[in-house]
């Protein structure tokens, strides 16, 4: 039998391997939506457009930030990514890895454009959920409503936003060019026959922009769920950005204090008045704990955990106050407070982070397997679609579109379903051409009930999965 440290170590390996291998089948998944249109209208041959595309994504996971990842992160309750038994953090990251794979696998194998970025989200909401009824939750903590509320928003609107404006770029062209030039941007591709050099640099352009968007915004959720994994099951290593000198700490606490005093607690309602004593209560609590002796310049590991649930609900009640509205407190405070409860100069950034190793580890994850297996979705995007063969201003309309979307989300910290916002594109600039019947019925069905099935079947499966480990283990 092995021992505890044993036993930790090997579930933890086999957590990040499951974790590198959901990003691998989310490369070869979903990069398919950045080389459809250069692959059919003859632009790159397919290797050299997938390892392109893969080199892309890979910088774009490096380059791109960490504002998704901590999205996915702060979906889940305070209380279950900081849960004492190491077992129940490993029965939530097997449910969430196990359930997202299995829908991601599922979808490609029948060659439907699946949304990745649903697959994960449905299954950490199907986690949180599942924890609300067990016995240890006591406080009734759940999702984070609010956070999800935000995702769903983003998740929802995308593919309408990106359906109407492919729509209105085809409009555009064929307004702004002259005849000769809309006969050849309008013709379908001649056969093995490379377009012309203007037209094929920027069909290259926006395929080079969706990849590097895509790692950007869809690579980020990897680092997050990657984040879940070692919070999860060492949180005592990574609770906190062990980078950052905790004393910095002091000071930002004491003036969140300062300034959280200076709230007209008389005009809050009934529950911020509860967020206002949390706050207060979690400040005196943290304070306390990071005026114990440092340990190699660190905050002690017992204490590591406690700072991190304090630090999220100071950060997490002090918004819900300002969201209402009701503190009544100056624009220089209530900017401030802001700061502090969302910005990674505030106190969010002791726990908003991914170490270095992490994020090379899912770009090369992400890498890899943009560069296999994309062949089916390939066929679904360039064929299955519409009625006729991809034009020259269909894709580079449709790609335009997804780079754009996808950039400004990631931009703002929003998860955005890459597939779900191309194939929308693809749509728009087939409607744009020929109406709505130049559309195939049953392509658009399939991928529609894939679309409305995503998040209801992956937070069923993780929610029963989450709770069937939680029975063995």
């Amino acid at each position: 039998m092995f021992g505890l440290e044993t036993d930790i170590f090997l579930l933890l390996a086999f957590s990040l391997l499951a974790a590198c291998a959901f990003e691998f089948v989310n490369g070869f998944h979903d990069t398919a939506n950045a080389v459809a249109t250069v692959i059919y209208t003859n632009s790159l041959k397919p290797n050299i457009a997938v390892m392109w595309s893969g080199f892309c994504n890979f910088l774009g996971v490096f380059f791109g930030g960490i504002a998704v990842a901590m999205g996915i992160v702060n979906l889940l309750p305070v209380e279950l990514l900081i849960d004492q038994n190491v077992y129940h953090s490993v029965a939530m990251v097997f449910s969430l890895l196990f359930s997202a794979i299995i829908w991601n696998l599922g979808t490609w194998w029948f060659g439907l454009p699946s949304s990745s970025s649903h697959t994960l989200i449905g299954s950490i909401l199907g986690v949180g959920l599942a924890f609300t009824f067990m016995p240890e939750n006591t406080h009734g903590a759940g999702v984070n409503w609010s956070k999800a509320e935000e995702l769903f928003t983003s998740l929802l609107t995308s593919p309408i936003f990106g359906f109407a404006l492919a729509i209105i770029i085809m409009f555009v062209i064929r307004r702004a060019l002259s005849k000769p030039l809309r006969d050849i941007v309008f013709s379908e591709p001649k056969k093995n026959t490379a377009p012309p050099l203007w037209i094929r640099a920027i069909l290259i352009t926006t395929c080079t922009l969706v990849s590097f968007f895509h790692g950007s915004n869809d690579g980020q959720k990897g680092v997050g769920l990657v984040m879940l994994i070692l919070i999860g099951i060492v949180p005592a290593h990574f609770a906190l950005d062990n980078s950052i000198n905790p004393l910095e700490m002091k000071g930002d606490l004491a003036k969140i204090e300062k300034t959280v005093n200076r709230i007209d607690t008389l005009g809050l309602s009934a529950s911020d008045r509860v967020s206002w004593h949390t706050i207060k209560n979690e400040i005196s609590t943290l304070t306390i704990q990071v005026n114990k002796p440092l340990v190699d310049g660190k905050l002690p590991k017992e204490v590591r955990m406690n700072a991190r649930k304090s630090l999220l609900l100071i950060s997490r009640n002090t918004k819900t106050i300002l969201d209402h509205g009701d503190a009544n407190l100056n624009s220089a405070d209530t900017a401030f407070l802001k700061g502090q409860a969302s910005s990674e100069k505030g106190v969010r950034r002791f726990i908003d982070y991914a170490p270095d190793w992490v994020i090379l580890m899912i770009s090369l994850s992400l890498g890899l397997g943009t560069m296999v297996g994309w062949k089916r979705i390939v066929v679904t995007i360039g064929e299955k679609i519409g009625k006729q063969h991809l034009t020259y201003a269909q894709g580079a309309s449709a790609e335009l579109v997804a780079a754009s979307t996808i950039g400004v989300s990631s931009y703002l910290g929003l998860p955005v379903s890459t597939t779900h916002v191309l194939s929308s594109g693809i749509a728009g600039s087939m409607v744009a051409s020929k109406g709505v019947k130049n559309l195939q019925a049953s392509t658009i069905r399939n991928i529609v009930i894939a679309w409305v099935l995503t998040l209801p079947v992956t937070m069923i499966l993780s929610g029963s999965l989450y709770t069937f480990f939680r029975w063995i283990l």
